[in-house]
């Protein structure tokens, strides 16, 4: 089975994943949705299910119906109250994980989240992530099947819990109590405010190296086969490449950054891959930059026929499902690439892939409404700068 772990939210991207991803080692999908996407799974795909319990203790801003799904289960409100989790009541905390992690075996998973809210700055959801942790260690012990794996979620909510050095230790020493308190087998990270292809001028310098010398000092702190870091654009795939984790998260076709559970949907503008760039750009501003580009680059350069396909499928490939479905494609084809190396050699692999990248960006106009990632290498070069 190959390395990368879709994450599945939908029934739209249960074809995808049929589709570019029938080999991967497990597909994450998310419990509220999981009895309406079961008959749209890949068939013999091996389930991760997560328990969707990161959105608990932002109800202002979930939906009616996840809210409705997670309060079916007992003191879940509870736990997402700040007072309650200074001060956790431990039957209460077990019978909310136990009925959580119940429901979910009936669905037969291989793997299941263990219960853990998102991180916060500070040391306000200590007590209760340690207690969640404790419960589902204490539920574990009483099964008489222990096949399911468990995957201990850190889910990174500001950039300061990576950043320093001090702020990695306290949340990774967390980490460590609650993965030996849940008996869990691996651990899945992720930044959800990170955008990895935003362009920003602190990617390069500050946040991907604390978000790599994260992973780093949690190797040496949890010993793991299942090591799984994103959904990102990019990190994820660097992280992997240089060997800090095993399954790199892969958002199928929109989801190249992590959303709490139970969020309010939006329809995000239609992007497309632009594949010599390895990056996404809006679909309904390319047309004159398209023009510009293959004025700019010979006929002969091998960049040159991937953006006449682009500017002829243009039109298309302005509609959200279109663009969606191009994207997902290409980010498949990209990964094969990498994926095709031997292990000791992704890393260099994945830099000259970049660097290739990179260089045919600097030669190229400023895209259009693309913010800080208007310069077409803006997206590769904090990736290309901390592959090695």
């Amino acid at each position: 089975m190959a390395d990368h772990i879709p994450f599945i939210t939908s029934e739209d991207s249960c074809k995808l994943v049929t589709t570019l991803y029938p080999d991967s080692a497990t597909v994450r999908a998310p419990l509220d949705r999981i009895a309406r996407l079961v008959p749209h799974l890949p068939r013999n795909a091996k389930l991760w299910l997560d328990l969707t319990v990161d959105g608990i203790g932002e109800y202002s801003t979930r939906t009616k119906k996840w809210i409705e799904f997670i309060e079916q289960f007992p003191f879940a409100k509870s736990v997402g109250d700040a007072s309650f989790q200074a001060k956790p009541i431990v039957r209460e905390v077990e019978q909310f994980v136990n009925a959580v992690l119940g429901h979910a075996l009936q669905f037969k998973p291989s793997w299941i989240s263990v219960p853990q809210l998102p991180l916060v700055n500070g040391v306000g959801r200590n007590k209760i992530n340690r207690a969640l942790a404790a419960a589902t260690g204490k539920w574990r012990a009483n099964q008489q099947d222990h096949s399911a794996k468990l995957i201990l979620p850190l889910v990174l909510t500001h950039q300061d819990q990576a950043n320093g050095k001090t702020s990695r230790n306290q949340k990774i020493k967390e980490a460590e109590h609650c993965y030996n308190s849940a008996g869990a087998n691996g651990v899945w990270v992720v930044e959800k405010s990170l955008c990895d292809d935003s362009g920003s001028k602190t990617l390069r310098n500050v946040r991907v190296p604390a978000i790599i010398a994260f992973h780093e000092e949690l190797n040496e702190r949890i010993s793991s086969t299942i090591r799984i870091a994103g959904p990102y654009w990019g990190l994820n795939l660097v992280l992997w490449a240089r060997g800090l984790v095993d399954f790199p998260a892969i958002g199928v076709g929109w989801g190249y950054q992590y959303h709490l559970s139970g969020g309010q949907a939006s329809t995000p503008s239609a992007r497309i891959a632009l594949g010599p760039l390895r990056r996404r750009a809006v679909a309904g501003q390319l047309r004159k930059w398209l023009d510009d580009v293959l004025r700019a680059l010979a006929t002969s350069h091998p960049a040159h026929a991937e953006f006449a396909q682009l500017r002829g499928q243009l039109t298309m490939l302005s509609h959200g499902a279109t663009a969606r479905d191009q994207v997902a494609k290409f980010y498949k084809r990209w990964f094969d690439s990498i994926a095709a190396q031997p292990a000791p050699g992704r890393s260099m692999a994945l830099f000259q892939d970049l660097s290739s990248a990179f260089a045919l960006g600097r030669g190229l106009p400023e895209l259009d409404d693309e913010g800080t990632a208007r310069r077409p290498e803006a997206v590769v070069e904090p990736l290309m700068l901390n592959c090695l």
